[in-house]
């Protein structure tokens, strides 16, 4: 049994930089056609110089492989029109984080008026660049996302022609409020499709399971999975694939992140499939994505077989999801 999927995109991934993007590049550029790159280095990607280094750093790390980075640029208030606009076909979107909110976001938004906000997000409507959201309060961590939505709606409201993507959601609310606003779109990962908060902390702690937003509830993997595997139009895959070495995992103070480049279209075919929806794959992984941000992919085929295959316990420094498991579905090949 096969499957054959044309030009897989990943749209949010963290490659990190230096030695890590050299480990982990490699592993989503040889399955995947594409994936839009996350900014929140130290210091943050936020000129277009450090776009353009980024991007061709990248580039030297995935070898020679057909893959095109989507680059993203870290927001700010004050960006303008022109500004942005230098960029050129350069860039694809802008990434908001609130500030403190995540991995390397101390510089993010520290409130949401939108008359602080407008100059930046005006031009970006003018210019049709989407803006990516991690959208969580400092409240309390299971209600964070929930929390967030009202903000969603909000600027949804305010920049009618603004394409916002609501990134790795975690929630029913999140899912529910997709269809109250046109402008409205969201990623969601792997590990949120598969796992709830009891997978992480329910039993003995799995760190490698760690992640922001954290996993939710039953009746939230229940939304996440209906909308994505029956291929609602306005959500895409969007890996969330954050890779941090094992001594970061496994500490005090454990690292944020679930780290699936290499398993993602395996495991997604797996979870496809025991739900009857292979048919409906190939727009999750790919031609929402297209329709939704309007870009051409490289051209790509990817070729699973359902056979088993072992999951490593590690590439390099980081620690897998399924680390030492058996996954039913392998690549076969890529064409």
């Amino acid at each position: 049994m096969t499957i054959e999927l044309n030009s897989p995109l990943d749209m949010h991934l963290h490659l990190r930089d230096g030695d890590m993007l050299s480990t982990v590049a490699p592993l989503s550029s040889e399955s995947f056609a594409g994936a839009l790159i996350m900014p929140n280095l130290v210091p943050p990607v936020d000129t277009i110089e450090a776009l353009l280094a980024y991007r061709d750093r990248i580039l030297d790390a995935t070898k020679g492989d057909i893959f095109k980075p989507y680059m993203t640029l870290f927001f700010k208030p004050s960006y303008d029109y022109d500004f942005l606009k230098s960029f050129g076909d350069e860039l694809t979107a802008i990434k908001l984080y609130p500030a403190g909110i995540t991995t390397n976001s101390e510089g993010g938004v520290s409130g949401f008026d939108i008359e602080t906000l407008r100059p930046t997000l005006e031009a970006m409507s003018e210019l049709g660049l989407p803006l990516c959201i991690h959208g969580e309060t400092n409240g309390f961590v299971m209600d964070r996302e929930k929390e967030f939505v009202p903000v969603y709606e909000n600027l949804a409201y305010n920049f009618p022609k603004l394409k916002i993507i609501m990134e790795h959601i975690t929630t029913k609310e999140s899912i529910d409020a997709l269809d109250k606003y046109e402008n409205l779109y969201a990623t969601i990962t792997l590990h949120h499709l598969l796992i709830t908060l009891d997978d992480v902390a329910g039993g003995m702690l799995r760190p490698h399971l760690f992640c922001k937003p954290i996993a939710k509830r039953p009746i939230d993997r229940e939304a996440l999975q209906k909308a994505a595997l029956n291929a609602h139009p306005k959500v895409m895959f969007g890996s969330d694939s954050a890779p941090h070495p094992q001594h970061a995992k496994e500490s005090c103070g454990c690292a944020a992140g679930v780290f699936t480049a290499p398993i993602a279209l395996a495991a997604l075919t797996e979870l496809f499939e025991k739900h009857q929806k292979l048919d409906n794959m190939q727009k999750f992984v790919s031609d929402n994505a297209r329709s939704i941000y309007g870009i051409t992919p490289p051209a790509k085929k990817v070729i699973l077989v359902k056979t088993p295959t072992n999951v490593p316990s590690s590439y390099g420094s980081v620690v897998p999801m399924f680390a030492g498991e058996t996954l039913s579905w392998n690549i076969k090949e890529i064409i």
